[in-house]
């Protein structure tokens, strides 16, 4: 088969799409708009089990105490008690009180651990667009397809190796206290609960190294996958910034939309002027003074070729005056644009031209 060769160097991207070229700062924050951004949801989690088994280590000892007082009090207490309203409120009461000196340590602390894990990796953000009901969230096709795409691979392993981990480390904790575990029945209840409690913090606060480890990876990679995914070919580049900069051909008509209505509200000024300088054919430019409202003269219309002309025959129809001056009507139309002031040099010369046009009309200003 033959080759097909060019004769300049072509980007072939431009024609397969490919994305290699890095997201752009509006790309970015578009994806952030719509909540994908780089999160790892293991890392949360992870913190959390391991600070909760933290915590359990500092305020067990309170926390059991507290356990222990309601459970004396129910059975020592409370169970003298007639039952009426009034005592069951108390009850109640005490009860809610000595949960929350219990809960509430826990649930302030997996809070806590949320609000910051999240904020560090994404930021205040809060979007809704991620809640939104889409139809093609439910399309078995592709719901298959993320079934057994490279993605569901990954977590699938992802998954066995932390459940792996977690084994081998529980393993090696029973293992290295085998010989306590053999003498617990030679020992009082309390100090089997002490060791049970004792051996379960050990295992929590090790399980949650580890998977703190594996979070750290996993949000390394998700970050990695996040950039992959932004990443955006140079058609898109080209469609963003024309986007960004508009579109030349709405452009081109926007500017021509305005140069129309200019043109109208100028060709709408030239019966208010006072003369019309012309070259006689190629320019025009339309003068007015007013004595009240102007410190100079000013130029209210200008054009060259077709445009001249018509200021020509707007002026023959409302009777103003033409004057032929070519390098007067050169040097205005060029120097001077529609709505300033004719510039020092040029006043003395306009100014004969108008007082000679205040002359044949009977006019003093």
């Amino acid at each position: 088969m033959k080759r097909i060769q060019f004769a300049y160097p072509v980007d072939l991207q431009y024609f397969n799409g490919e994305k290699t070229e890095k997201a752009t700062p509006k790309k970015r924050d578009d994806a952030r708009k719509k909540g994908q951004v780089a999160k790892s949801s293991d890392l949360s989690p992870s913190i959390a089990l391991t600070a909760f088994f933290v915590l359990l280590l500092m305020l067990g000892a309170s926390m059991l105490d507290t356990f222990q007082g309601i459970m004396r009090e129910s059975l020592v207490t409370y169970t003298g008690w007639q039952v009426n309203e009034e005592n069951l409120k108390v009850i109640i009461m005490q009860f809610i009180f000595e949960a929350v000196k219990i809960v509430a340590p826990v649930m302030a602390l997996s809070f806590l651990v949320a609000l910051v894990v999240n904020y560090m990796q994404v930021g205040w953000l809060f979007t809704t667009k991620t809640l939104e009901m889409k139809l093609e969230k439910i399309d078995p096709i592709k719901g298959a397809k993320k079934l057994f795409s490279l993605r569901s691979l990954v977590e699938l392993f992802k998954s066995l190796l932390k459940i792996s981990a977690g084994i081998f480390v529980a393993y090696l904790i029973l293992w290295d206290a085998k010989e306590q575990l053999v003498q617990l029945s030679m020992l009082s209840l309390g100090a089997v609960l002490t060791f049970a409690g004792g051996l379960v913090i050990k295992l929590g606060v090790y399980i949650g190294l580890l998977l703190f480890i594996f979070a750290v990876l996993d949000y390394v990679y998700q970050r990695y996958e996040h950039e992959k995914n932004l990443r955006m070919s140079k058609q898109d580049l080209k469609d963003e910034h024309k986007q960004a900069e508009g579109d030349p051909l709405i452009k081109g008509k926007i500017r021509e939309r305005q140069r129309s209505m200019a043109l109208r509200r100028m060709m709408q000024d030239v019966p208010n002027a006072d003369v019309i300088i012309t070259n006689p054919t190629h320019f025009a430019v339309a003068i007015r003074y007013d004595a009240n409202d102007m410190s100079a003269p000013t130029v209210v219309a200008k054009g060259q070729d077709y445009l001249a002309l018509k200021i020509r025959e707007v002026a023959k129809k409302h009777r103003i005056i033409t004057m032929e001056n070519k390098p007067l009507a050169r040097a205005l139309y060029s120097q001077v644009e529609v709505g300033q002031q004719i510039p020092e040099e040029l006043f003395k010369a306009v100014a004969e031209i108008l007082a000679y046009v205040y002359k044949l009309q009977g006019k003093v200003k």
